[in-house]
């Protein structure tokens, strides 16, 4: 996912609404998005919550009420998201970004029951701890 692919669309717009922690992205093919901050920071393609290889992921917990407090450009191939719990090492490449969007609702149901399968659960009422 981290290679940049000619076919895959590139985003034209990139707006982060920070009162409902989610950031909107418009790619040149016409496909919208919405990407809560709590899916893109446990989505993270670091090294910290992907691990070095398969079998090596980290599940993120507690990450409810993150929100992404900058955004940097890579280039002209990724963006930087900076959250408010200090995480800031994944580069979202256009080719990662346009996945999330298309495979949003699968990936979210299966972070959900990755969470259920190690007994935590999600409570977007409690404060973020940093």
């Amino acid at each position: 996912m981290s290679g940049l692919n000619a076919n895959t669309p590139s985003p034209i717009d990139i707006k982060l609404h920070q009162a409902s922690k989610l950031l909107e992205i418009q790619f040149d093919n016409h496909t919208e998005c919405q990407l809560s901050c709590e899916f893109l920071r446990v989505y993270s393609p670091s090294a910290e919550v992907r691990g070095h290889g398969i079998g090596q992921e980290v599940l993120q917990v507690g990450k409810e009420n993150v929100n992404i407090k900058g955004i940097e450009p890579v280039g002209h191939y990724a963006i930087k998201l900076i959250f408010t719990d200090g995480h800031d090492t994944g580069l979202y490449s256009w080719d990662y970004l346009y996945y999330l969007a298309e495979n949003y609702e699968a990936l979210w149901l299966a972070y959900i029951g990755q969470l259920d399968a190690a007994g935590h659960k999600r409570n977007p009422l409690n404060q973020e701890k940093s």
